[in-house]
C-alpha cells in the first residue's frame, strides 16, 4: 500500500472521453448544450420555488432540494472536463480536486436516493392522510427529512473517498473524464477485492433501503387511489405521482447499472458513456419532466415572466 508525499504532490491525468476529431467535437458541443439546459432548468426551478409563495409546500421544497443536488452534480464534472480538454490544453487534476470530485459525485448520487424515498413518503401522506398532512409534514419535519438525506448520502462517501486513496499506488492516468473511485481502483496495484466486496454491499444498502420505502409508499398510494370514487381524484393522484415515478425509474435504472455491475466486467468506454448519461442527461430531464407534468410549475413560470415584462 503506497501512501506517501508523492501521492499528494503529483497530479492525476484524465484521459477524457473526447478527442479533436470532428465527430467528437460535435459530441462535446452536444454535451455542453445538454449541460446548459440542465444548468438553466435546475436554476430556474430553484428560483421559481423560492419566489412563488404558492410553491412553498413540502413537495416543492423537496423538489428544490433535488434541483440543487442536480445542479451541484453537473457543475462537479462538466466544467472541469471542458476546461481541461478544450481551454487549458492540460488534462491534469490535482489530488485535492480528484478527492473532491469523488466525494461530491458519489455523495450527491446517494443523497438523491434518499431524497427520492422522502418524496415518495410525502406523496403517500398527501394522498392517504390529507387531513393530517399539515401536521405530519410540517416545515420542521420536512427540514429534518431533507437534512437526513444530505447527511446519510454523505457519510458513506467520506469513507469511500479516503479508502480509495489508501488503495491507490499505480498509474496516474485515469481513463475517464472525471475522478471516480471505480476508475482509481482499476489502476491500483494493490488487491482491492475485499474493498470492492464491502463497497458492493454498502451500495446495495444505499439503494435497496430507499427503494423499499418508495415501493411501500406507492403500494399504499395505489390502494388508496383505487378506493377514490371520483375521476377528478384519480387525475390529481396520478398528476402528483407520475412525474416522480418517471424520474425515479430513470434514476434507479442507471444506478443499478453503475453500482451492481462489477468493475472488472465493464470496459472504460461503457463506464464513461453510462456516467455521461447519469451525470448530464438525468439532471437535464428532471426539471423538464416536472415542468411538463406540473401545472403549478408552469403557472409560476408564467407569473414570473409576466412580472418581468411588466417591469420593463
Amino acid at each position: 500500500m503506497a501512501w506517501d508525499n508523492q501521492t499528494f504532490n503529483s497530479d492525476f491525468i484524465l484521459l477524457g472521453i473526447f478527442n479533436y476529431s470532428p465527430t467528437h467535437i460535435f459530441l462535446f458541443s452536444l454535451v455542453l448544450a445538454i449541460f446548459t439546459v440542465a444548468f438553466m432548468g435546475n436554476t430556474a426551478m430553484i428560483l421559481l420555488i423560492y419566489l412563488d409563495t404558492q410553491l412553498h409546500t413540502p413537495m416543492y421544497f423537496f423538489l428544490s432540494q433535488l434541483s440543487l443536488m442536480d445542479l451541484m452534480l453537473i457543475c462537479n464534472t462538466v466544467p472541469k472536463m471542458a476546461f481541461n480538454h478544450y481551454l487549458s490544453g492540460s488534462n491534469s487534476i490535482s489530488v485535492v480536486e480528484c478527492a473532491t470530485q469523488i466525494f461530491l459525485y458519489t455523495s450527491l448520487l446517494d443523497c438523491e436516493c434518499f431524497l427520492w424515498a422522502v418524496m415518495a413518503y410525502d406523496h403517500y401522506i398527501a394522498i392517504c392522510y390529507p387531513l393530517r398532512y399539515p401536521n405530519l409534514m410540517s416545515p420542521k419535519i420536512c427540514g429534518l427529512m431533507a437534512a437526513s438525506s444530505w447527511i446519510l448520502g454523505s457519510t458513506d462517501c467520506i469513507i469511500d473517498a479516503v479508502a480509495t486513496f489508501f488503495f491507490y499506488c499505480g498509474s496516474r492516468e485515469i481513463d475517464h473524464f472525471f475522478c471516480g473511485f471505480p476508475s482509481l481502483l482499476i489502476i491500483s496495484c494493490n488487491d482491492t477485492s475485499t474493498f470492492e466486496e464491502v463497497l458492493f454491499y454498502c451500495c446495495i444498502i444505499m439503494i435497496v433501503f430507499p427503494v423499499v420505502i418508495i415501493i411501500a409508499s406507492y403500494t399504499r398510494v395505489i390502494v388508496a387511489v383505487i378506493h377514490i370514487a371520483s375521476g377528478e381524484g384519480h387525475r390529481k393522484a396520478f398528476a402528483t405521482c407520475s412525474s416522480h415515478l418517471m424520474v425515479v425509474g430513470m434514476y434507479y435504472g442507471t444506478a443499478l447499472f453503475i453500482y451492481l455491475w462489477p468493475t472488472s466486467d465493464r470496459s472504460p468506454t461503457q463506464e464513461k458513456m453510462v456516467c455521461v448519461f447519469y451525470t448530464i442527461l438525468t439532471p437535464m430531464m428532471n426539471p423538464l419532466i416536472y415542468s411538463i407534468h406540473n401545472k403549478e410549475v408552469a403557472r409560476a413560470a408564467m407569473k414570473v415572466l409576466e412580472k418581468g415584462k411588466s417591469g420593463q
